[in-house]
């Protein structure tokens, strides 16, 4: 998962009368087709048919991903780790959708995402370009991320995110045999999908490039992605309560322990910082979330009598790739524009704006304005209609 690259993205900046540096962050592809979507955040709009839990988690799993962005809390992902969940609920899509033609699933997953990517990597690219980038031969990456963007470093905080994109990417293209590897002995292949994470951090250490950080990140969330298709066969809810629990928290134990005891490798225990603490503690929350909606029959459909948030769950799921891609850029351009409020003297003696709950709520605002002008691309990579507000 590239500790370098999580670690460096994770500090925050809270806004200044002065010139401020942008604020530092830290995953999101979503693809559907007409019955399914094939990401963990899931762009369509709700369907009577559709799992309001499952939508939820796709909505936390965003906000999380921005306030961790906004305020570095390494705690964050120990509290609802978003990318495994997130991968997850890939997982358990792309079982669904693979029940018909694997390379039209795939074709179509590609067609959603692509469109929505390049439309975002034109601004940042020209931007790149405009401040200085000479790019090489890696910039073929901007087109399809199946390896990480090349970028400046001006630009960094924006395009860092891409690492979601390219190992879903991997995810999809990989889907069609991993599906069939695991039906043929589930359990089994679920526990051992635990086994290249430890592979890569105790036996054999990836080279330092696009190859090992790829390799990396599909280690860490390979049991997660793999824990989809568990959920989509029917397999989680046949297994016994007493067994998830044990072996979840201890997964869970684990990851949490290898973080604490080795926060002098990375100076924090932040969990995108270690993939093998990432990776069992992801393991472990994840299954519990995904189990839990088999043993207790969850599925939130009371959530669609409180209208404003069955409204703003949708609005998230229909508009989670524009919400990904832009978030980074909105948090940026938050600094600059708080940095205007101080020559307002009534909003210097009134607003916070020392705050970073108050550039938080101004990211907010700012990625409300991206969706309203940039959501539309989701719907055209859908093949229907354009809507300002889905």
């Amino acid at each position: 998962m590239g500790a370098h690259r999580r670690g460096a993205l994770a500090a925050p900046v809270a806004a200044a009368p002065v010139a401020a540096a942008p604020v530092a962050a830290a995953p999101v592809a979503a693809v559907t087709d007409a019955k399914e979507t094939g990401t963990g955040l899931d762009p369509r709009p709700r369907s009577p048919a559709r799992d309001r839990y499952f939508d939820a988690l796709r909505a936390v799993a965003l906000i999380r991903v921005v306030t961790y962005h906004t305020f570095g809390w390494a705690w964050a992902g120990m509290v609802f780790p978003s990318m495994g969940v997130m991968f997850a609920l890939a997982g358990t899509l792309m079982a669904k959708s693979l029940e018909r033609p694997a390379l039209k699933v795939v074709r179509s997953r590609m067609r959603r995402l692509l469109p929505p990517f390049w439309f975002w990597g034109v601004f940042v690219v020209a931007a790149m370009l405009i401040h200085g980038w000479m790019p090489g031969r890696q910039i073929v990456y901007w087109i399809v991320p199946l390896g990480d963007p090349p970028g400046s470093a001006w630009a960094e905080q924006a395009w860092e995110i891409l690492w979601y994109l390219r190992t879903y990417l991997w995810f999809v293209l990989l889907s069609p045999l991993l599906l069939r590897l695991f039906r043929l002995a589930p359990v089994p292949v679920l526990l051992l999908s635990l086994a290249p994470i430890l592979v890569v951090h105790f036996l054999w250490e990836p080279p330092d490039n696009r190859f090992g950080s790829a390799l990396t990140d599909l280690a860490t969330f390979l049991f997660c992605w793999l824990l989809g298709f568990a959920h989509r066969d029917g397999v989680l809810r046949r297994l016994k309560p007493p067994v998830v629990a044990v072996l979840s928290l201890a997964a869970i134990a684990y990851g949490g322990w290898y973080a604490f005891a080795h926060q002098a490798d990375t100076g924090s225990y932040d969990l995108d910082d270690i993939p093998l603490a990432q990776a069992f503690w992801s393991a472990g929350y994840v299954t519990l979330l995904m189990y839990a909606k088999e043993f207790f029959h969850i599925d939130f459909a009371r959530l669609t009598r409180v209208r404003p948030l069955d409204r703003l769950v949708t609005v998230f799921n229909a508009r989670a790739v524009t919400i990904y891609l832009w978030h980074e850029i909105a948090l940026i351009l938050a600094v600059p524009l708080i940095d205007r409020f101080w020559n307002v003297p009534a909003f210097e003696k009134y607003l916070p704006l020392e705050s970073q709950w108050f550039m938080f709520g101004i990211g907010w605002i700012l990625i409300a304005v991206f969706v309203l002008l940039c959501g539309w691309v989701e719907d055209v990579a859908g093949k229907k209609k354009p809507t300002l507000v889905p």
